[in-house]
C-alpha cells in the first residue's frame, strides 16, 4: 500500500456554484417555518415553488447568500429566518467547508398554515 502525498500536493476540491445553491435551497425548504408557494401564471396555478437562492463567493472559504422565500402565518418571521440560517450555516460547513457570510433574506409571501382556502367570488 502507498503513502498518501500531502494535501497540498494532491490537489483541490471545487464545488460547483450550481451545487452550492442547491445546498442552500435544500436547507432552508426542510426547514419547519418555510412552506412552497403556488405559482401562478395568467391566474391560474401551475405548480409550487420553493425557496429560491443566489449564491456568491467571498473568498476562499466564506459565501453570501440572498434567499427567497415563504414563511408560515402566524409565526415570528425574525424566529424563522434565524433557524433557517443556522441550518444553511450547518449545512454549508457539514458538506463543503465553507462558511456563512453576509445572509440576506426577502420573504416573499406569508402561507396560513392549515387547510386550503376555497377560491370565492370577490364581488356578489
Amino acid at each position: 500500500m502507498t503513502a498518501l502525498a500531502d494535501p497540498e500536493e494532491r490537489g483541490a476540491l471545487e464545488v460547483d456554484p450550481a451545487v452550492l445553491k442547491k445546498i442552500v435551497e435544500y436547507a432552508a425548504d426542510t426547514a419547519s417555518a418555510t412552506r412552497h408557494r403556488t405559482r401562478r401564471v395568467a391566474g391560474l396555478g401551475v405548480g409550487e415553488a420553493g425557496p429560491s437562492a443566489k449564491v456568491r463567493s467571498r473568498g476562499a472559504d466564506e459565501l453570501d447568500v440572498r434567499l427567497w422565500l415563504t414563511l408560515t402565518y402566524p409565526g415570528a418571521v425574525r424566529a424563522a429566518v434565524a433557524e433557517v440560517r443556522e441550518r444553511i450555516a450547518a449545512d454549508l460547513l457539514r458538506m463543503t467547508g465553507r462558511r456563512l457570510g453576509r445572509f440576506t433574506v426577502e420573504v416573499d409571501a406569508l402561507q396560513a398554515d392549515g387547510p386550503a382556502r376555497t377560491d370565492t367570488a370577490r364581488v356578489r
